[in-house]
């Protein structure tokens, strides 16, 4: 490097480092959603010397760079192994699970010969959001499917009735994100079958994980390409493979709807442009490094990872139900799970005041909203926990301070909205304000609103990169979810995180 870039780039290394500072951690197992640690440390170095060597390579064609080919076949065959599929299968590597999810979507919508506008994705309540957003970005209507509020598991009857002659793709989890259930895939796939609906199963979670979760105590309900019916699946990479973000796999049975996947044109006058996926130029370096990553684990490995898992899942669930006032929500099968207040204890414990006494010992958990169904039926607030293999050399601690933390807010009220949203509830409750009224609002005014309580991302909460989210209090963010039209609430925490980035 010449003598006149060496001491900028040395001052713009310092500069990340002090930023990265601020960041929550991504390893030691002390941030229980968003990283997922192996706890190998050779795993990020092996990462980080495979992203090295594809560092200049464009994904965009694959004639003129054949690595990625043989990469990203490597890892078709293997995912096709994880999840019991034929020869037939086929597939993609995808930018993440909402990519994935997105182009699951599309692929179903195109085969279905639906015109813009019309058709629709059937799913649970408790899908990813990522289907929300496919639908919206592609014209068709999300039709949510009630839940069992005790199992969190999809009702098959509700499935069934919610099927309609326009729906061109139906979708179930393996297992969801907010509660950890696994659906009842062969039940669903009976019925979407006989009605000559494809079932895409979402395992953008579980995919990595559930293959070597083992039979105890009790067997999985099978809900890869074992089931007949299970016509696509999704799994992300970047979460139980434990590679950089973001990658993630996306596998069909049916070739036709793979290739309806595919975006080309000839018919201008560059080059012939064929993309697989949403991105054309692209990196090599998540797609890499995850490919060394499951070459270097392979099936012995990440079964050893999973059972550190199973085990640590297992114990924090048994701890969890042990305290008076909380309990774990339904039977969770896989590596995540929500905990709710216990309403039938005597001493009921609100789970998100719950985590904030966590949070102050050390420990970052992730809270949930309640959401009311379309059946009138209501999900009950939670936090969830994302499990890790690292997770389990943390026990002894991890555990000390759920059981400290819960009696010490035990009794204590939950969290309530900041005030200025408070008297904006009580404006919808009474009528003299409506959705549409705050909807209809310039940016500028709903940044004012959020400024009135407290949340102005300028001021305290964001006042540069290194502060962002420091003093914010999810507990009251999330009661005034709880409390507002979801559709006022989203345009809010839209101007707050767009607000971050405004000077």
């Amino acid at each position: 490097m010449s003598e006149e870039l060496t001491p900028r780039a040395l001052d713009a290394l310092r500069r990340l480092e002090e930023l990265r500072r601020a960041d929550a951690p991504t390893h030691g197992g002390r941030v229980l959603s968003y990283v997922y640690d192996s706890g190998l440390a050779e795993i990020d170095e092996i990462a980080a010397r495979a992203a090295r060597l594809v560092q200049p390579v464009n994904g965009l064609d694959p004639t003129v760079f054949p690595s990625t080919v043989a990469m990203e076949r490597d890892l078709i065959a293997f995912g096709r192994r994880m999840l019991h599929g034929e020869s037939g299968v086929v597939g993609n590597v995808t930018s993440g699970g909402t990519e994935s999810c997105i182009l699951a979507v599309a692929s179903a919508r195109d085969t279905a010969g639906a015109s813009p506008g019309a058709g629709s994705v059937v799913a649970p309540t408790t899908v990813h959001a990522a289907f929300a957003k496919a639908a919206h970005l592609l014209g068709l209507e999300l039709v949510r499917v009630p839940v069992d509020p005790g199992t969190g598991a999809v009702r098959v009857d509700a499935f069934t009735e919610a099927l309609r002659e326009d729906t061109v793709l139906a979708v179930v989890s393996a297992p969801n994100y907010p509660i950890g259930a696994i659906d009842p895939v062969a039940e669903v796939a009976a019925a979407t079958s006989a009605r000559g609906i494809p079932l895409h199963v979402d395992a953008c979670l579980g995919g990595w994980a559930l293959p070597w979760w083992g039979d105890t105590p009790e067997p999985l309900p099978e809900w890869d390409f074992r089931v007949p019916g299970v016509g696509s699946i999704s799994a992300d990479l970047h979460k139980y493979g434990y590679a950089p973000k973001g990658v993630s796999l996306l596998l069909y049975r049916d070739r036709d709807r793979h290739r309806a996947q595919y975006f080309g044109i000839t018919d201008w006058p560059g080059y012939p442009v064929v993309n697989p996926t949403l991105a054309g130029s692209k990196s090599a370096a998540a797609l890499a490094s995850a490919w060394a990553i499951t070459e270097t684990l392979g099936d012995v490995g990440y079964r050893g990872l999973v059972d550190r898992i199973r085990r640590a899942t297992e114990s924090l669930c048994a701890t969890v139900d042990s305290v008076e006032g909380l309990r774990v929500v339904g039977q969770p099968r896989g590596p995540v799970f929500a905990v709710a207040s216990d309403a039938d204890s005597g001493t009921p414990i609100d789970p998100h005041v719950w985590a904030n006494a966590v949070r102050e010992r050390g420990f970052t958990l992730q809270m949930q909203p309640s959401m009311l169904q379309p059946d009138g039926t209501v999900l009950a607030r939670t936090t969830h926990l994302t499990v890790t293999p690292v997770t389990e050399t943390l026990l002894p601690d991890l555990e000390a301070v759920l059981r400290a933390a819960a009696e010490e807010v035990r009794g204590a009220p939950p969290a309530a909205p900041p005030d200025a949203l408070a008297a904006l509830s009580e404006a919808f409750a009474d009528g003299s304000v409506s959705a549409a009224d705050v909807l209809a609002l310039p940016g500028e005014a709903v940044a004012g609103a959020l400024a009135a309580a407290g949340l102005d991302p300028r001021k305290g909460t964001a006042g540069s990169a290194g502060e962002a989210g420091e003093d914010l209090d999810m507990a009251t963010v999330l009661a005034a979810v709880e409390a507002l039209p979801r559709p006022v609430t989203t345009r809010m925490l839209v101007e707050y995180l767009a607000g971050l980035l405004d000077e």
